[in-house]
């Protein structure tokens, strides 16, 4: 069977200062293909769709499509535009703004001149056909479906937030329907329905869509996927599960690879010792094996290098243990997070009866009540605005001994004088926005009432997978999605709470550092509350589940 291929991407070398990010990368799209694209933090996904789109020059090699295709993207940054919502949606439409000009402006001045009727009735029909009569019907159905306030249609597009931004981005390239279109970590911000109306797009859109995403919903929804690691991109025909398998097979092999050519250069040294020590009074012989031996071990040194090992969970546990040896030895780097060392505790540390929340005493929850003890997890679970983050502030604020300004009628959070709360949020608190990396971590420390040395600053930024000299000074405003992120978990687990908050943890984490996470939560002896539309996520940390 012969698929049309609408992308064509290789790209000799990108270099970013002294930094070789991609090298040999061959990549093509095919027509009404989806493809998940993944790899770590920082490996230069964004950089590749940068390329792609035509933003990023600055590199050797090529990008091709047809030149009838059309092309459309998410971004991460997002240039602002004078208009409404609605408009900076249409002006987004293919030929909507020649069409509509045309529209508006024609039966001033076209008068019998059947040339202009002739374009004015042509523009008629293609108004008519690419639906653009209905287009603020069209708004109105996506905005429900992706929980976004249909007010927001007629304000101010530089109004809206990040998150409101990047859905509408989504919007406008769904109602376009161009034949390629690259995604950004599109279910970012989405609460589960939201995902689900997005996973059912992706699913029947009959365009050719690369989406980079570690949502692993959305990865067991495509085609093929594509990895990008050591500046390569490997190919995986199937979904994320099919992937995971092929990615076993295929990390094994490299690590026997590699394993031996470890041991060859541990030979190969032993040679050189041991010919360099006979050479001085055995003979020419020796002296030739030993020149001989460091031309090999030159070589060999000279192309070697370390590829990136991972093998999600559940396939390192069929690992026979030789190789679960080597592959502990040689695998890559990930987070280390901080170690809890809270102890079991079986009393209640959280107890919530009938509690009611609101504003302005219009009830958004009601009769809320569970409790929560030591090593217990609970799910909230519910759409956006439904009141989840009401709820999480409302304990919050009890816990630190103030009266909720939402609570409603003589509903109680009793919290025990032994909790003590810790929340990640999506969000970096704004007051870190301006410091640098390292006096972050300072501060984070000192909210909590903690010593920290220099030191110890360090090796948190090792453990969480910053670059101590490198990053030590960067703004936190200039981090990376996945480097705020980490920053994150840094604020979550300093200190020894007993109660862990956590608002969607795996948005902007790469797959690894995910299990990662999922590891140190399921190890972690104090109560979690979690809010995700990660389903995997969910399964992984369990518990209860409280539907709002």
């Amino acid at each position: 069977m012969l698929f049309l291929v609408v992308l064509q991407v290789t790209i000799t070398e990108k270099i970013i200062g002294s930094k070789t990010l991609l090298k040999d990368v061959k990549l093509w799209l095919s027509d009404n293909e989806k493809v998940g694209f993944l790899g770590r933090n920082g490996t230069g996904k964004t950089t590749l769709f940068n390329i792609i789109t035509g933003q990023d020059k600055d590199f050797s090699g090529a990008v091709t499509h047809a030149k009838h295709e059309i092309l459309m993207a998410t971004s991460q940054e997002h240039h602002d535009s004078d208009g409404t919502t609605i408009e900076y949606v249409s002006q987004k439409l293919p030929d909507f703004a020649r069409l509509e000009n045309i529209l508006r402006t024609y039966p001033n001045h076209m008068g019998d001149d059947l040339k202009k009727i002739h374009i004015y009735t042509d523009a008629l029909e293609k108004f008519s056909e690419y639906g653009y009569y209905e287009i603020e019907n069209s708004l109105e159905r996506l905005f429900d479906a992706y929980q976004l306030d249909k007010s927001l249609l007629t304000q101010p597009f530089v109004s809206l937030s990040g998150g409101q931004k990047r859905l509408v981005e989504l919007i406008a390239i769904q109602l376009a329907a161009p034949q390629i279109i690259l995604l950004d970590e599109p279910t970012n911000h989405m609460d589960y329905l939201a995902k689900d109306a997005f996973i059912e797009w992706l699913k029947t859109v009959k365009s050719s869509v690369l989406v980079i995403s570690h949502d692993r919903d959305v990865l067991n929804n495509v085609d093929r996927i594509l990895e990008l690691k050591d500046q390569k991109i490997f190919n995986y025909p199937g979904n994320y599960d099919k992937y995971l398998t092929q990615n076993a097979v295929t990390t094994t092999n490299a690590i026997n690879e590699f394993s031996t050519s470890e041991k060859r250069i541990a030979n190969l040294r032993e040679q050189i010792n041991f010919a360099k020590a006979r050479a001085a009074t055995g003979g020419p012989r020796w002296v030739t094996l030993y020149e001989r031996y460091e031309r090999e071990l030159s070589d060999i040194l000279d192309n070697r290098k370390k590829p990136s090992f991972w093998i999600d969970r559940e396939s390192a546990k069929t690992l026979k243990p030789k190789m679960t040896e080597n592959y502990q030895k040689f695998r890559a780097e990930n987070i280390r997070l901080h170690e809890t060392r809270t102890s079991e505790i079986t009393t209640t540390l959280l107890s919530i009866d009938k509690l009611s929340l609101g504003y302005n005493q219009k009830p958004l929850l009601n009769n809320i009540s569970f409790q929560l003890s030591g090593g217990e997890r609970l799910h909230i679970v519910g759409r956006n605005g439904v009141g989840k983050t009401t709820l999480v502030k409302a304990i919050t604020q009890a816990w630190r001994g103030i009266r909720p300004e939402t609570l409603i009628g003589a509903g109680t959070i009793n919290c025990d004088p032994s909790l003590t709360i810790s929340m990640y949020d999506q969000e970096i608190d704004s007051k870190l926005l301006s410091k640098t990396l390292h006096d972050a971590i300072q501060v984070i420390y000192d909210s909590k009432g903690l010593r920290v040395n220099d030191e110890q600053i360090k090796k948190d930024m090792a453990n969480y997978l910053f670059n101590p000299a490198a990053d030590k000074d960067v703004l936190v405003r200039n981090l990376s999605g996945g480097q705020k992120a980490r920053l994150q978990l840094i604020r979550l687990l300093v200190g020894s709470p007993n109660l862990l908050i956590l608002d969607e943890p795996t948005n902007h984490l790469d797959l690894p550092s995910i299990e990662e996470l999922e590891n140190a939560l399921n190890n972690y002896s104090g109560a979690i509350i979690y809010i995700t539309h990660d389903s995997y996520f969910a399964k992984n940390i369990g518990g209860e589940v409280l539907e709002l």
